[in-house]
């Protein structure tokens, strides 16, 4: 590489690790990492560290992971890493202007989406779920706004109708990861982009309370609120008292009233048109395909759900 950079790098989900590696590999110096601290998980509730953390010690890399930004000390010591770019993505705290000006390019953001559309904690679950036929990367140039930053890079990538939120956020981590070393590369040369104010859209985070499936939408949408839940939280429904997770769908034909239940392989009525779920999952059971599903757990054609 003609112009390595010394990087601090501040990410924390699996996102974030395709990146950092793509860093690594591209010939970067990453001074530190930064991620969120370890938290309590499992049955034992031992601290578990995050998958950057866990990657980056992995890798011998410095990690750190205050719990904000607002003690001048751990301001001073990201100043003194004397970086040249911090690369942001999928970090989880907001980075005060102090944080922002301290390395000498500023701070870069990957986001997962083709902003302005999409600003926000949720841009993969909100694009599937609104029906978008296409999203991408940007590399942003981050401000003190909620992704307002100037977009430096963008890659765009369409949405298939078999797309989940699982699919596509693996697919976007990797597009991520090369976007960001080819931005690094021709930094010097990449214009500054304004966000436009039209097409402001915000990608709010996903809450429980709207994993519940309504049959009474049109089957597209009903289709898109599934897969835009999959694999977490889980759109979901209800029967016998149980709840179960619908993890995967496609629109099919057939109709009858919303809720029913049209064949023996689980294509469902909706307000308009119908779904057929394909992979299910069981509280305290494993996802499974249909068929391997009802055989454990059968739901006759003429149910309502």
């Amino acid at each position: 590489m003609a112009d390595p950079k010394r990087i601090v790098f501040m990410g924390t989900p699996d996102f974030s690790v395709p990146v950092l590696q793509a860093l690594i590999d591209a010939g970067h110096d990453i001074v530190a990492v930064y991620c969120q601290p370890p938290r309590r998980a499992g049955r034992g509730k031992k601290e578990r560290p995050t998958p950057v953390h866990a990657h980056a010690i992995s890798l011998g890399l410095e990690v750190r992971t205050p719990l904000n930004f607002k003690d001048p000390e751990t301001v001073s010591e990201f100043a003194a890493l004397n970086a040249d770019v911090a690369v942001v993505v999928a970090y989880g705290l907001i980075l005060p202007q102090s944080i922002l000006d301290a390395p000498t390019l500023g701070c870069l953001n990957i986001h997962a989406s083709l902003l302005p559309r999409w600003r926000g904690a949720a841009p993969i679950h909100r694009a599937i779920m609104a029906g978008d036929a296409q999203t991408g990367i940007c590399i942003m140039q981050m401000d003190a706004g909620l992704d307002t930053g100037d977009v430096l890079f963008r890659v765009e990538t369409p949405i298939h109708q078999d797309d989940t939120t699982g699919s596509l956020h693996d697919q976007l981590s990797q597009l991520g990861a090369r976007a960001i070393v080819d931005a690094l590369a021709d930094l010097a040369d990449l214009p500054k982009q304004p966000q436009p104010e039209k097409g402001v859209t915000y990608a709010a985070k996903i809450s429980k309370d709207e994993a519940q499936i309504d049959w009474s939408l049109d089957a597209q949408s009903v289709d898109q609120h599934i897969r835009g839940l999959s694999p977490f939280p889980g759109a979901w429904f209800t029967f016998d008292d149980q709840r179960v997770k619908v993890l995967q769908s496609r629109v099919s034909a057939g109709s009858g009233q919303a809720g029913t239940v049209l064949t023996d392989q689980m294509q469902i009525a909706c307000g308009q048109g119908s779904v057929e779920l394909l992979r299910l999952q069981r509280a305290g059971k494993g996802a499974m395909e249909v068929t391997d599903f009802l055989r454990g757990f059968p739901i006759a054609k003429g149910t309502q759900l």
